[in-house]
């Protein structure tokens, strides 16, 4: 099966079109080496996702016939990325969601509560 069909049908990508251009930017590898959405992946192959500042890699443990339900997908992938690289992921997260400047993105729940005070006085 192709790689970018593949992650479309293990639920890492939600649509095809995103799957195909991660691969285009150069954010998927099959083994250790980047490769076009045309590859083709089988059982036993390692593929890696690149989510900054890590590489999370998985392991093909079966190819479906069609996308799968998000319960299904344990049977089809086993991630093998290290716990190292995974609080990392964690760290990184965090760190955004803790600097995220006043009145960039939608309103917390706080911020609102903020503005319905400040419109009622």
């Amino acid at each position: 099966m192709r790689i970018d069909k593949f992650l479309w049908c293990v639920r890492l990508f939600k649509t095809r079109s995103l799957a195909t251009d991660a691969i285009r930017r150069e954010q998927v590898k099959v083994g250790d080496r980047i490769v076009k959405a045309s590859t083709e992946v089988r059982p036993g192959d390692v593929f890696a996702l690149r989510e900054p500042p890590v590489w999370r890699s998985w392991e093909v443990l079966a190819i479906p016939a069609a996308r799968v339900g998000a319960k299904l997908v344990p049977t089809l992938i086993a991630e093998r990325t290290s716990f190292n690289d995974l609080e990392k992921l964690e760290l990184a997260r965090l760190a955004r969601v803790q600097h995220r400047q006043p009145g960039e993105g939608r309103p917390t729940k706080r911020d609102r509560r903020d503005m319905d005070r400040f419109t009622q006085e």
